[in-house]
């Protein structure tokens, strides 16, 4: 069977791809979670699904997993526990603070993903994306304006909450594109049985999972079994899209649609739940819309840019050989460019 290529579409039509499943996913939760009120649960049902859907897509040869070895098994292993936590810490902190405030400080993400991008991988941004970032921030802040209330630990834990999820979203780019360059199902196949089973025995404890089992004894029908199937199904789907779409987009990008997502969110529930807003919250979808469509204008544009690439030299390698690299016969402009890429002897600054 020929190889499953995800590579070759563009990253904005991923983006793109990327927000209809984001928001079909999130409105399909609240619509489910409305009588089947495990969260915990359907998470679960998320992770078997996506494990279910890598590991046939793998037995049909339509990738192959990279070899890791112990140590890199264990990053993986930590890279999975992050996840778990993530969502368990939101889960949390969304009980001891009102939800405009959640949402709020949530929106902070894009920066807490630029320190931690600029502080441990050493990226740069130009001003111009800084600037784009300020309106996405803000909108989502006048968008989601309401009752502030929190408690200090609610407070801490909603920063810490929102500074894990924009470091989940750094790892997962970092072990597609770094030096271990997982294929998005290669990674989505390592990950989601490991977080299948620790959501399951984070609803053991909580007691959902006791709850659930009355559920299944007493309201559960076929219709329900339908809805969670093709749910599970949808955030299989959404787990490959934005995999690859963080591969291929960034970060940072990613984040920034995430907020442009949530607010999007807000007018379909506008629509479709009745959900009434008030002009500041008008002006904050507005200017987060104006501020998501400003950064891709600022990051295609800066795509565009012919730039010089310059390399550092790393200290193995000698000046002697560098000149031997460089005079090659072989070795024009884009052929010294397409060398010192695939061979990695030298690291492009950008």
């Amino acid at each position: 069977m020929a190889k499953f290529s995800l590579s070759s579409t563009s990253p904005y039509k991923w983006l793109a791809l990327y927000f209809v499943l984001n928001l079909f996913l999130t409105l399909y939760n609240k619509v489910i979670l409305m009588d089947f009120r495990y969260p915990w649960t359907l998470t679960a049902v998320h992770t078997f699904c996506s494990a279910i859907g890598a590991t046939t897509l793998w037995l049909r040869g339509s990738f192959t997993p990279t070899k890791l070895s112990f140590q890199e098994n264990v990053v993986m292993l930590a890279i999975s526990v992050l996840y778990t936590i993530n969502i368990a810490i939101s889960n949390v902190s969304l009980n001891m603070v009102s939800v405009p405030f959640h949402q709020v400080v949530r929106a902070m993400t894009p920066i807490f993903t630029v320190m931690i991008s600029i502080l441990f991988l050493r990226t740069t941004y130009s001003k111009a994306k800084y600037l784009a970032l300020l309106p996405v921030i803000f909108g989502v802040g006048f968008a989601t304006f309401g009752e502030y209330d929190f408690t200090l630990l609610g407070f801490l834990l909603t920063v810490l909450g929102t500074g894990l999820a924009a470091l989940k979203t750094v790892v997962t780019n970092r072990v597609q594109v770094g030096r271990l360059k997982l294929h998005p199902l290669d990674l989505l196949l390592r990950m989601s049985p490991i977080a299948f089973v620790q959501t399951v025995i984070y609803s053991y404890f909580t007691g959902e999972l006791h709850e659930v089992r009355q559920f299944v004894t007493t309201n559960m029908h076929a219709g329900v079994y339908v809805a969670l199937l093709f749910n599970g199904i949808v955030a299989f789907s959404l787990n490959v899209v934005s995999f690859t779409a963080n591969k291929q987009a960034g970060p940072v990008t990613m984040t920034v649609a995430g907020n442009v997502k949530q607010v999007l969110s807000i007018v379909l529930a506008i629509f479709i739940f009745k959900l009434r807003i008030n002009p500041t919250n008008a002006f904050g979808i507005l200017l987060t819309l104006f501020g998501g469509a400003y950064y891709a204008l600022v990051d295609a544009k800066e795509n565009r840019k012919p730039l010089l690439p310059s390399f550092e030299k790393p200290k193995s390698l000698t000046e002697e050989s560098m000149i031997d690299l460089i005079i090659s016969e072989n070795s024009s402009s884009s052929n010294l460019y397409e060398n010192l890429t695939e061979t990695r002897q030298y690291r492009m600054i950008q």
